[in-house]
């Protein structure tokens, strides 16, 4: 098959002279430019462009989704926690008032829990549009997971050493010396 150049020269449009011109020409460029480097057209700077910012944005995304996971990971381990460390506050008679999203709120629990609720002891924590009540030791846990889950819990008393304190019905004497 003939080249387009041979094609114009026997159709007669173009002539031998300018025919060599241009191969010269073409000659003279080739030597010119260095060996090894290829001349990058914008076409392919764009393209090359485009696939960096494509993958910066799926990177973007991709990190939104693992955030979004490891956020129903700590929400589902929260439930979890609440569904198996809940008490029962069924027999609950004596309503509870605290503060959540500053509007005030009310639960019923029983006389015991009340007290160890106001000690620290307990806490109340809300998960799936309810309010539990969970051990201490629990609500610690949760409030590492999400502070936002745990609503009541106050801090303990340093003094505060239980109901098992053997020495609790002993008041110690002002003049006490050693």
């Amino acid at each position: 098959m003939a080249s387009l150049q041979d094609q114009l020269l026997k159709a007669g449009l173009a002539d031998e002279k300018k025919a060599k011109a241009i191969r010269n020409e073409k000659k003279k460029q080739r030597k010119q430019q260095p060996k090894g480097t290829v001349q990058v057209s914008e076409a392919e700077i764009r393209a090359r462009k485009a696939r960096e910012e494509k993958a910066e944005r799926d990177r973007q995304l991709n990190l939104e989704r693992q955030k979004e996971a490891e956020k129903k990971a700590i929400q589902a381990q929260i439930r979890q926690l609440v569904n198996t460390n809940r008490l029962d506050r069924s027999r609950g008679e004596t309503s509870y008032q605290f503060v959540h999203d500053k509007k005030i709120k009310k639960i019923f629990v029983d006389d015991k829990m009340v007290d160890q609720l106001s000690r620290g002891r307990l806490a109340i924590v809300f998960v799936n549009d309810q309010y539990e009540i969970v051990a201490e030791g629990v609500a610690r846990k949760i409030q590492e997971r999400d502070e936002n889950a745990v609503v009541v819990l106050h801090d303990r008393q340093k003094d505060d050493v239980g109901e098992d304190d053997p020495y609790a019905g002993f008041e110690i004497p002002d003049d006490l010396m050693w």
